[in-house]
């Protein structure tokens, strides 16, 4: 049976009573195939799977959607359940954050202030304080992150690394619509016409993916052609780089090794981001 845990000390007890492997997902809810998919690569990997569903204040900016951010906990726990879940640590802002504000915070450096850290600059170290926080409490022997915010996993797996956590962080691969559209809990946002645009986003990076493929080196020639393409749609993109898939550094003009397309484009109420891997990481 799926454990519902809206405590620290209820989720320290439920791991000291359990055995095996732990996998955790962290979400802020609102799920979808894509979470899904995270539950049931951990179900696979793992003996037991916990999945947070949190929404984090720290990683929201002022003029941010955080009060309207997706909230759909009742639905979230029925398809959690069906795809094998063993816990869900539901746990309020006042369970985490006890004394308010929280004075103590994890600096990514560089890493957040690249690509969506350039408009959202206090997002990367409210996600890395909240992930080293679920970590603490989970003590999981896996932890399961989308490669659609490649730059989260990047950041995270350098948290880990450079504070020698005992996690093993484990990227999976996007889940997209029929339509290519990378799916996301923003996704919820989009009016059908909004939907349609958006769609233009994972055709672009695939553009760029195909001149790649055919021989294609030059990172600015890449680049062009994918903002381009997102431009002759309509849309104007926040940014469109190429970067190194383990740093984050620009990637070299001439590509001589795998670098991540990554963009961010504003559709409506929604920003949405993307990536494709330009050669094999």
């Amino acid at each position: 049976m799926m454990e519902v845990l809206r405590t620290i000390d209820g989720m320290r007890r439920w791991n000291r009573q359990s055995t095996g492997t732990i996998g955790l997902v962290p979400t802020m809810g609102a799920l979808h195939e894509g979470h899904l998919s995270l539950v049931r690569a951990s179900v696979k990997k793992a003996d037991r799977t916990v999945v947070s569903v949190f929404v984090n204040p720290l990683q929201f900016g002022a003029n941010e959607d955080l009060s309207a951010y997706p909230r759909t906990f009742e639905q979230d726990l029925a398809l959690l359940k069906a795809a094998g879940a063993d816990a869900v640590f539901y746990p309020s802002v006042e369970e985490m954050y006890p004394r308010g504000e929280s004075l103590t915070r994890v600096s990514v450096g560089t890493m957040g202030q690249v690509l969506c850290g350039r408009t959202r600059p206090i997002h990367f170290e409210g996600v890395a304080t909240v992930v080293i926080k679920l970590l603490n409490i989970v003590a999981p022997d896996y932890a399961f992150f989308g490669e659609k915010d490649w730059q989260q996993l990047a950041v995270i797996r350098r948290m880990v690394d450079d504070l020698n956590v005992p996690v093993t962080v484990v990227g999976v691969p996007t889940v997209r619509e029929t339509s290519g559209l990378a799916l996301s809990s923003r996704n919820q946002y989009l009016s059908s016409e909004e939907r349609g645009l958006a769609a233009n986003l994972s055709r672009a990076l695939r553009l760029g993916l195909s001149r790649y493929e055919a021989g294609e080196r030059s990172r600015d020639a890449i680049r062009d052609a994918i903002r381009r393409e997102l431009q002759e749609h309509g849309l104007e993109p926040e940014y469109v780089e190429l970067v190194d898939p383990d740093t984050l550094d620009t990637a070299p003009q001439v590509l001589d090794r795998p670098a991540v397309a990554a963009l961010a484009v504003r559709i409506g109420r929604a920003r949405l981001i993307d990536n494709l891997m330009l050669g094999q990481n």
